[in-house]
């Protein structure tokens, strides 16, 4: 199961997964674009982006940061089963 973690002014969207079996998270950011997404996954904790799909390396980068200094609630709320808090 994801659940949505915050979307963005462009209309990028970061979701995560509950805890997985190897007490890891998934994190997909998914960018609307003609006929489709721009898709990325990390996986938490270890920062492990383990797939991209129309973002530049400059999105990347910027991707990557953001999911650095959300990591702490994202795994909070992963673990304590995607609540939500708004």
């Amino acid at each position: 199961m994801m659940w949505e973690y915050v979307r963005l002014e462009d209309d990028t969207q970061v979701s995560y997964s509950e805890v997985r079996e190897d007490n890891t998270v998934k994190v997909v950011v998914e960018r609307p674009r003609d006929w489709g997404f721009d898709t990325a996954e990390c996986i938490l904790p270890a920062f492990n982006w383990v797939s991209h799909e129309g973002f530049s390396e400059a999105n990347l980068k910027e991707l990557d940061d953001f999911v650095r200094n959300n990591a702490p609630p994202i795994l909070r709320f992963a673990y304590e089963g995607g609540r939500v808090y708004a």
